[in-house]
């Protein structure tokens, strides 16, 4: 199969995210400037959001880019990132809609997690196909960011039952990491 395919189904799945979580902010009743302070939760947990599908869009072209083609073992790779990426509207309504309590926070950071997992078995699905001498597998290298990651995520889960902010701050601090452009792939490709 193209790896055309793959690449603009998750494109149109990606968006469709972005759009069922824009969709999630409502206005507010009132017409003045305050009537915008109940509702900076739930913009604040957006932009978190919309940053790490942000992210994961990016990533994810750039890995389809270091490929020729795809099997079937990176067909259900790819839908298992989607699952985890299409949850991030509940749990980013959730956490908003609650002002950051404990357990929206915590479930907020598994639907993260898992995610990431599903973003690695994604790119080891790619690199079992492409061989381990792939423009791909030289470009992931040790992928140290992808592990630094899951190990915030996992510090992170139980820290938001303790305390919300500083989970959701650890959240922030990945996005920062990953925001921090990569060029691993580009590279690989441009040599």
């Amino acid at each position: 199969m193209s790896k055309e395919r793959v690449e603009a189904f998750s494109d149109g799945v990606i968006a469709i995210i972005i759009t069922v979580m824009v969709l999630g902010l409502t206005a507010p009743h009132g017409a003045d400037l305050t009537a915008l302070l109940p509702l900076a939760p739930i913009f604040l947990s957006y932009v978190l959001s919309f940053v790490f599908l942000g992210i994961y869009w990016n990533n994810h072209h750039h890995l389809l880019q270091a490929i020729q083609q795809v099997d079937g073992r990176v067909l259900w790779a790819n839908l298992h990132l989607l699952f985890w990426l299409s949850l991030i509207p509940f749990v980013t309504g959730w956490m908003g809609e609650n002002q950051f309590a404990a357990w929206p926070v915590a479930l907020y950071g598994v639907v993260l997690l898992f995610a990431a997992v599903a973003y690695f078995i994604l790119t080891r699905a790619l690199i079992s196909l492409q061989g381990t001498n792939s423009i791909l597998a030289n470009a992931l290298g040790r992928d140290v960011k992808g592990k630094v990651s899951v190990v915030i995520y996992l510090a992170a889960i139980p820290l938001a039952l303790v305390n919300s902010w500083l989970a959701f701050a650890l959240y922030v601090l990945v996005a920062v990491v990953w925001l921090v452009p990569d060029r691993r792939i580009e590279k690989t490709l441009i040599r």
